[in-house]
């Protein structure tokens, strides 16, 4: 149905290399040493990111793949070391456009394979929103229960737990869960506390709104002027259960209670399993810092191009910069993802300089590209699936190794092959390889 699809909007399929060049920028490669280059190594492809660029370069406008990539990374349910992605990549388009022709292929795909009826247009979401909503850039829309900023209504209380936070540059979030004063016991709100804290937070505030009025450890420290306002702008009414994580790191006030939400939904059989809820997710920031390498990374890749009206903040406030980027969300997974790339050589030389490349550095690892860009690149963007991931979600599977013919462990080993094992010192030497464990 994918090659269908794509053969009749007149996509090529091409292979692009297997054995490639390391590129360290993203998840750690897997490795294969030279032969014929001791002391030389290949890379096995992440991803095909850099061929398709090239090709669009090349003139090739429309092409497709679906090609094996390989992440050295830890896994998860929705995780392993070598996966199959459907990669589409086209020249002289927008965001509009990949949006719309893959909401196309997403539901011709799904309704020839599975028979279930698909509406398009999806539903699409900032990253900004995303987060101040959901606390989560992969939001699960099956149910309800949005989070809610309380920071300017308790800014000025006389509880410092939320007013200190607030002045500190830090946010309040709370949660209504309805009807959860009926049937959450004290006991269980303090379990629900301690996975509060599981998910980051530093501790869970409540308040329960019972018919004989409003139950809470903190209701002494706010006045009924402030819970009121509480109470009106998270809907509160009699029988539910308000909770709220405040936090000096805005994000992690988010990201927090946007677990304990989906903690809440499961536990409380709100997911709706037969639903398929589509979200596009867009403008995430292009850039992020790293504590541990003190330096700006790439939200995405280092190739994503920004907003045109974000340019100017790229020398004075990088981690404001959003990208034209975009992932496709399907029930709270993320399904895949992509961006308008950049096609203007001097905005990648900024882009690189930003990361901490040197000159040199950028050549060594990306020069290939950077060359073809010297012969005029048309404006290009595309988009990956995981089409392993696609089919668990579509099948309601749990995991991705139950849709997989020989999937690998947690820790990345082949049960029915024993693979990785060891070699033959032989094959080592030929490979001029020693080990030093």
């Amino acid at each position: 149905a994918i090659r269908d699809f794509l053969d009749e909007h007149l996509f090529l399929e091409i292979e692009t290399p297997i054995l490639t060049k390391s590129t360290p920028e993203g998840a750690r490669d897997y490795l294969v040493p030279s032969r014929l280059n001791p002391g030389e190594f290949y890379a096995l492809p992440q991803s095909p990111q850099l061929f398709k660029q090239i090709l669009m370069v090349a003139g090739m406008e429309r092409y497709y793949q679906i090609a094996r990539c390989f992440r050295d990374e830890d896994l998860r349910a929705d995780r392993q070391p070598e996966f199959t992605q459907l990669d589409i990549e086209m020249s002289f388009v927008d965001v509009e456009d990949i949006i719309s022709l893959n909401e196309k292929l997403i539901k011709y795909v799904i309704e020839n394979v599975t028979g279930t009826k698909i509406q398009i247009p999806f539903a699409r979401m900032t990253y900004a929103d995303a987060m101040a909503k959901y606390g989560s850039d992969k939001p699960d829309t099956r149910f309800g229960m949005e989070m809610v900023d309380i920071s300017d209504i308790v800014v000025s209380s006389d509880f410092k737990v939320f007013s200190e936070t607030v002045k500190g540059g830090g946010s309040v979030k709370g949660l209504n869960i309805k009807k959860g004063g009926e049937t959450f016991s004290r006991r269980q709100i303090d379990e629900l506390a301690e996975k509060a804290k599981e998910f980051g937070a530093k501790g869970l505030a409540w308040i329960n709104i019972t018919s004989d009025g409003i139950k809470s450890p903190i209701a002494k420290f706010l006045n009924e002027e402030t819970i009121d306002k509480i109470l009106d702008k998270l809907a509160g009414e009699t029988g539910d259960l308000i909770i709220f994580v405040a936090d000096s790191n805005p994000e992690l006030a988010m990201t927090s209670l946007g677990n304990l939400r989906v903690y809440l939904a499961k536990t409380l059989n709100l997911i709706d399993k037969e639903k398929l809820n589509f979200l596009w997710v867009t403008e995430f920031p292009l850039l992020e810092y790293s504590e541990e390498e003190k330096r700006f990374v790439a939200k995405h890749h280092p190739f994503t191009s920004p907003m045109e009206e974000d340019i100017p903040l790229l020398d004075k406030e990088p981690a404001k910069v959003r990208a034209k980027a975009y992932d496709i969300i399907l029930n709270g997974t993320e399904l895949g993802g992509g961006s308008i790339r950049i096609h203007d050589a001097s905005l990648q030389e900024k882009m690189f300089e930003i990361l901490g490349f040197s000159e040199e550095r950028a050549r060594n690892n990306f020069g290939f590209l950077l060359r073809a860009f010297e012969y005029g690149t048309p404006p290009h963007g595309g988009i990956a699936y995981g089409l392993d991931r696609m089919i668990m979600l579509l099948l309601g599977l749990e995991s991705i190794r139950d849709c997989i013919a020989f999937p690998k462990t947690q820790n990345a080993s082949c049960l029915m092959t024993e693979a990785p094992g060891k070699v033959d010192i032989k094959q080592l030497q030929e490979l001029h390889v020693q080990i030093k464990l």
